[in-house]
């Protein structure tokens, strides 16, 4: 195994790295670090490779070797600036900073300024005036500052795209144009990415020239230490069959990803009821309200998390146990990147699906792009789960310091209120208040219905074309809901979040509910109640998007058939016994 130093690190980061308890490079370090320091410095790099796989000190190192400690001389203010680093969230984008700012604890004249969104731009603004090797931005605040002149990119050498899968799923594309548009021509590009998706691939095409690909595991492959499993039940029961997930595990520290903003803060409010250490993390709460929740979630403080991708983006968080999807999401992708937060720094983690029948397809698409089966999972009965319980209050009870100085002035009112008591009977007690409301709430518990796995038939259904005009299968609509068809999709940059967004724009404060959202590359279906569905499609129909003039309508497939029509023209109209006969004699052929 080499060490930093064999990899062309410099002395001054390996000592900061290894107070930082950094011994060995990681496997995407050991293969990206020497390339960034060996190779021609235009040469441009893809790297693909899982969260939490060590990627910001794989760019971080060679990137702090490579920018000139003073700026040039007689430049104007801010020029100096060598080095961009852009990341999907605020989140991300601190850390990546701070990260950065460790690694060049030891190294003389480096400044790294953070500039991100939700906060006060006059700060970043002052910052920049200082002067910032290294910039490292989210691509909105970036371009506001480009706008107002604060900040000048004519002399960046390097631009670092981390994450670039995510920025690209939140719409980032056009921002992204616009700073490569600022920088020189001759610089060099650092992509990062979990997954190799059309949109990176594109991004590729367009700013990338002659590049290396760099694949540590396989391309859009899911966490090497990542278990997945499914549990299929009806939709009813998803709420009851998270609940037995987590008590089942007594010491899980994980992530509830829900599609929806309303769904999320559901499920937080009946976990939080039912006694459960639980946050809401989602684009309605403040971010105020978002830091301090991750905080608290960070600092063990809460246990568990229920977040929607947007909200999640760009999450780093330490020792995760478990994630787990309430819902499946839309696309892969985002699977990839849930999944992709446990199981991280060589440790185990569990990816838990729970999945109605008719999700089941998207668990087989899951499978055939990360390349691991899923495993199906049986849900814990009562049983397992209080002896389970059992054990972690008898594990803790048994790990309990006890300081005699403290605890022995009030020894002898102890011994006298138990004097009378059988010793079993204390044990008993003490147990039984320790997990009472499991016992409590399983005595009576309701019934999970068995969803037995049904075989999987081609075409099932009313099938739409994919890109490529093959049939996909579809879904059918939820009941009481309608499909409706827009012409926008992928490549417009209309993904969930946008699209939640763009309707609650033009709904002027009415938010109408939308349930099961289908996205391809350059369309897309959403699933809305059928009473509303009439008014968005007036709504959205001939609405502007970027643009593009918007059309909406009914794409069929709604749960409820259309009632039959007793007023139906002639040629539709069932014929009467003698009108068969009739026509049957004319087309039969006379006898010879």
């Amino acid at each position: 195994m080499k060490t930093f130093e064999e990899l062309g690190v410099c002395s001054d980061i390996c000592r900061a790295i290894e107070e930082l308890g950094f011994e060995h490079p990681m496997p995407i370090q050991e293969t990206v670090i020497p390339l960034l320091n060996s190779y021609d410095r235009g040469t441009d790099i893809i790297a693909l490779a899982q969260t939490g796989t060590g990627k910001t000190a794989a760019f971080g190192l060679p990137l702090l070797q490579m920018v000139e400690p003073h700026p040039p001389i007689g430049g104007p203010r801010g020029a100096q600036t060598q080095a961009i680093v852009l990341s999907p969230t605020r989140e991300l984008c601190l850390q990546i900073a701070d990260d950065l700012r460790d690694f060049s604890k030891y190294m003389k004249a480096i400044n790294i300024v953070a500039v991100y969104g939700g906060t006060s731009i006059r700060d970043q603004i002052n910052a920049l005036r200082h002067g910032a090797q290294i910039i490292v931005a989210t691509p909105g605040r970036l371009i506001d500052l480009l706008e107002r002149g604060k900040v000048d990119l004519s002399m960046v050498n390097k631009i670092v795209l981390d994450e670039a899968d995510e920025m690209l799923n939140m719409g980032f594309s056009d921002s992204i144009n616009r700073i490569f548009e600022a920088i020189p021509d001759d610089r060099q590009v650092l992509l990062f990415s979990a997954t190799m998706s059309r949109e990176v691939e594109k991004v590729a095409k367009s700013y990338l020239r002659d590049y290396q690909e760099v694949v540590v595991g396989s391309r859009n492959e899911g966490a090497e230490h990542v278990n997945h499993i499914y549990y299929m039940v009806n939709a009813k029961d998803k709420y009851l069959a998270l609940k037995r997930i987590v008590d089942y595990f007594p010491r899980i520290y994980g992530i509830i990803f829900c599609r929806t903003k309303v769904e999320t803060q559901e499920v937080a409010d009946k976990l939080i009821r039912d006694g459960y250490n639980a946050e809401a993390l989602h684009g309605d709460l403040s971010q105020q309200q978002r830091d301090l929740t991750m905080q608290k979630f960070r600092q063990h403080t809460t246990q568990l998390l229920v977040a929607t991708d947007v909200a999640a983006r760009g999450l780093d968080v330490d020792d995760l146990t478990h994630v787990i999807n309430y819902s499946m999401p839309d696309d892969t992708e985002s699977y990839t990147h849930r999944s992709g937060r446990t199981g991280r720094a060589g440790k185990k983690g569990t990816s838990i699906a729970i999945i109605h029948s008719r999700e089941k397809h998207k668990i087989r698409t899951v499978e055939k792009i990360i390349g691991k089966e899923f495993v199906v999972g049986k849900l814990p009965t009562p049983q397992e789960i209080c002896t389970k319980q059992l054990f972690r209050a008898i594990d803790e009870i048994e790990k309990t310091d006890v300081i005699d100085e403290q605890i022995e002035p009030f020894m002898v009112e102890i011994r006298r209120h138990f004097e009378y008591v059988d010793k079993e009977e204390i044990l008993k007690k003490v147990v039984s208040r320790e997990f009472g409301r499991f016992l409590q709430y399983y005595a009576n518990a309701p019934e999970i219905e068995e969803v037995k796995e049904r075989r999987e038939k081609k075409d099932e259904g009313r099938g739409m074309r994919d890109e490529g005009g093959k049939k996909k299968p579809r879904e059918s609509v939820q009941r009481g809901y309608s499909r409706l068809f827009i012409n926008l999709g992928k490549n417009d940059g209309f993904y969930p979040g946008e699209i939640m967004q763009f309707i609650n724009r033009n709904s002027h404060g009415a938010r109408p509910q939308v349930g099961h959202i289908e996205l391809m590359p350059s369309f897309c279906t959403i699933e809305v109640p059928e009473h509303e569905a009439g008014k968005l499609i007036k709504i959205l129909n001939g609405a502007f998007y970027r643009n593009k003039k918007v059309v909406c309508k009914h794409d069929g497939g709604s749960a409820k058939k259309a009632p039959r029509r007793s007023n139906t023209p002639d040629s539709s109209r069932r014929k009467s016994p003698k009108e068969v006969t009739e026509g049957s004699a004319r087309r039969r052929p006379k006898k010879k």
